[in-house]
């Protein structure tokens, strides 16, 4: 089989590497000629492990190819793929569906036989139905059928999500595209993973309704890790309490600085103002939202107020930037907010992140950026966890006490022990744990 894709960003990339891992005939278009330079020559423009080596593997086997030409892309496709951004749009927090519908125009017009056009960018419910009606005014005269197939690809385990996913969602209308699909996922159906075959509108809806429980379920341990702090009780035991139920599950119980990434904040916004336009207003949502954009204020007050209640002229050490480990995305990162409300109230910030590409243009100009771990806490008052790479968990607690000049650790992650770092002498916090 051949596909096309269309958008060489982070769902794209990892789709296509891992499609043409199957055994598929995979061209990645992607308008930015520097981007598929680059791929050409194996830089990867983004930080995902294992994805280089996916990539240069299926490049050199022949499977896999980057070009800018989208006619070239569709030669011989059994289908094309988008997977362009879908951001919020500004004003009314609607995901931007320009890139999408101006995708989809371009293959109707380059089109040279029937195929199948599949939708892997996470779109609002309704999204599908006007492609295919765009697709037939543009091109009557050719039959391309209309897919939705969203991915559930988790930054810093993206490979392993496509290749052991829990089920393969696709949304059709005609037995062709769902054969189409069925047979470029052919290797998952031989490891028996459940395929959810729906309509178009199902299909895009459970990608939205997947994300937003994921962000009320963080969002609702986070408020009980606030209730815990207040009770006397541990989050810890709460959070393993309620997993074991096997209706709830343990997964997303982690208690921490609130959710970030690419995917949950602008999916919960365009769900809310989705579910308001059609008159069922998915009120827990927009809750979530607002919740979790004040549980990232609040991180930062907490660390103003240990340390006394100011912290002009204090030095901060801020471990972990990214919104989650093993990416180096920023988007929405707790750190965002944390760290400029810090470096306003007057802190000198030390940061160090083992993927600092792009939080180097995001953080307060002010801000510096240490080597190691050990480098950012020398001298500092005070030390925050903002995201638990493996590389911190195995921090010794007494080469901190002596590199550091004060003895404050916040542990926004409940990364570490806190006994160890009690008894090495520090006035140590987590979240929700007594």
């Amino acid at each position: 089989m051949r596909v096309a894709i269309i958008g060489a960003g982070y769902v794209g990339l990892v789709s296509g590497a891992c499609f043409a891992e199957f055994g598929v005939d995979v061209r990645v278009v992607d308008t930015e000629v520097s981007k598929v330079e680059a791929l050409r020559e194996g830089r990867i423009p983004i930080y995902e492990p294992g994805l280089d080596k996916l990539v240069a593997d299926n490049v050199r086997d022949g499977r896999l190819s980057f070009t800018t030409d989208l006619a070239e892309a569709m030669e011989g496709a059994d289908a094309v793929f988008l997977a362009v951004g879908t951001p919020s749009r500004r004003g009314d927090g609607h995901a931007d569906l320009s890139y999408v519908f101006a995708a989809a125009e371009q293959v109707a017009r380059a089109a040279k036989k029937p195929l199948v056009l599949v939708t892997k960018s996470t779109v609002p419910v309704g999204t599908g139905r006007k492609i295919k009606t765009l697709l037939q005014e543009t091109r009557p005269d050719i039959e391309i059928d209309v897919a939705s197939n969203p991915e559930f690809l988790r930054e810093g385990n993206a490979i392993g999500d496509f290749m052991r996913p829990d089920r393969v969602v696709i949304g059709a209308e005609s037995e062709r595209a769902f054969e189409t699909l069925r047979r470029l996922y052919r290797p998952l159906y031989l490891i028996e993973t459940p395929i959810v075959q729906t309509g178009l509108e199902t299909a895009e809806l459970i990608k939205y309704s997947a994300n937003a429980f994921l962000a009320v379920k963080i969002t609702f341990i986070n408020q009980m890790a606030d209730l815990c702090e207040k009770a006397g009780a541990d989050v810890h035991d709460v959070a393993r309490g309620m997993g074991l139920d096997g209706r709830i599950g343990r997964k997303f119980l982690h208690a921490g600085p609130g959710y970030g990434g690419s995917c949950f904040p602008k999916d919960t916004l365009a769900l809310a103002r989705t579910a308001q336009e059609l008159g069922a207003p998915a009120t827990i949502v927009e809750q979530t939202i607002v919740a979790n954009e004040a549980r990232k204020e609040a991180m930062a007050d907490r660390v103003i107020t240990a340390l006394g209640g100011s912290v002009a002229g204090r030095t901060i050490a801020v471990l972990g930037l990214t919104f989650k480990p093993e990416t180096d995305d920023m988007r929405d990162a707790p750190s965002l907010v944390v760290v400029p409300k810090l470096a306003a109230a007057g802190a000198t910030i030390r940061a160090y992140d083992p993927q600092p590409s792009h939080a180097r243009q995001l953080m307060p100009a002010a801000t510096h950026f240490a080597g190691s771990a050990m480098d950012a806490v020398e001298e500092a008052d005070a030390v925050v966890l903002l995201t638990e790479w493996n590389e911190f968990r195995a921090l010794s607690p007494d080469r901190l006490k002596a590199a550091m000049k004060g003895d404050i650790i916040l542990d926004l992650r409940n990364a570490w022990d806190p006994a160890a770092f009690r008894e090495a002498g520090f006035q140590y916090q987590s979240i929700g744990r007594p």
